[in-house]
């Protein structure tokens, strides 16, 4: 079988099994498996795929037509223009997330010193891309990342790894910051489990596939969220940041929240791409 004839049964199964944009991802596995690009499926279309490849070809359609995310069968998904493994074991890092990197990384060029040294933790690093992103983009800063999933942690590693930023992370195994010590982190970014386990049976079938201590924040999705606001302020020292990520509806019992615990001060929650409220950002209130 040829390249082009390929890429043509591929698009077939895909869209006959209902996935929505088969023709990107019959030409994502194509490439992945042959280590070309896109252009080359057409502009060397004649070229016949090796049987071993057309055998991988067809686990791969098997498994994604039963709904197992691309990202997954691929076994990496890129974020800020970096590729990052991944496995069950961690979330599918999302283009929402490169947000609250951006600002974090504006934060640490500019308020905390620019070329100071500054401290960062990173809680529930799942495929670590917060913390490896920051440690590649930003050189001057150490990173701890904590997760409570050990799989999710040697996910994380390896890619630190990968990054040639593992000199600069440390990786603890805990529940957010319930293990750590006091105060001394100039900045804190978390990406928690903010979907609402109530609404499991409602989303895409995808999901199911994604850990779920890493997606949903308990029945109301605000569980993770409402522990992180409540003890993580310790953490910071006086005057540091907190960005976390949140829900597209939970912007305002966020800010609530925040103002009434007495411990955050210049809490505010910024919007994502489709103008919907995604990162809260406060800084830890002086005493």
């Amino acid at each position: 079988m040829t390249r082009l004839s390929c890429y043509h049964a591929l698009k077939a199964q895909l869209a006959a099994g209902g996935i929505a944009e088969a023709e990107a991802e019959a030409s994502l596995l194509l490439c992945h498996l042959l280590s070309c690009r896109r252009t080359d499926i057409f502009l060397q279309g004649d070229l016949l795929v090796p049987p071993a490849v057309q055998q991988a070809l067809t686990l791969a359609v098997q498994r994604r037509l039963c709904w197992e995310p691309l990202a997954y069968v691929l076994g990496e998904q890129e974020f800020f223009g970096r590729p990052f493994a991944v496995t069950p074991a961690v979330l599918i890092p999302r283009p929402e997330t490169e947000l609250l990197v951006e600002r974090a990384i504006t934060l640490l060029g500019s308020s905390m010193g620019g070329g100071t040294s500054a401290r960062v933790l990173d809680l529930g690093v799942g495929s670590g891309v917060i913390a490896i992103t920051l440690a590649a983009e930003v050189s001057s800063i150490t990173v701890l990342g904590v997760d409570l999933s050990l799989a999710a942690i040697r996910v994380a590693q390896a890619n630190a790894i990968r990054h040639r930023v593992e000199d600069r992370i440390c990786w603890v195994n805990a529940n957010w910051g319930e293990s750590l010590g006091g105060a001394g982190f100039d900045l804190i970014v978390a990406n928690p489990p903010y979907v609402a386990g109530k609404l499991r049976a409602t989303l895409q079938p995808e999901l199911a596939a994604e850990p779920a201590l890493a997606l949903y924040g308990g029945e109301d999705g605000r569980q993770a969220i409402a522990q992180i606001m409540a003890d993580v302020a310790r953490l910071l020292r006086p005057g540091g940041t907190l960005l976390m990520e949140i829900g597209y509806d939970q912007g305002a019992y966020v800010a609530t929240t925040m103002e009434t615990l007495g411990s955050w001060s210049r809490v505010m929650v910024h919007d994502d791409y489709a103008g919907l409220p995604r990162i809260v950002q406060a800084q830890r209130r002086d005493a």
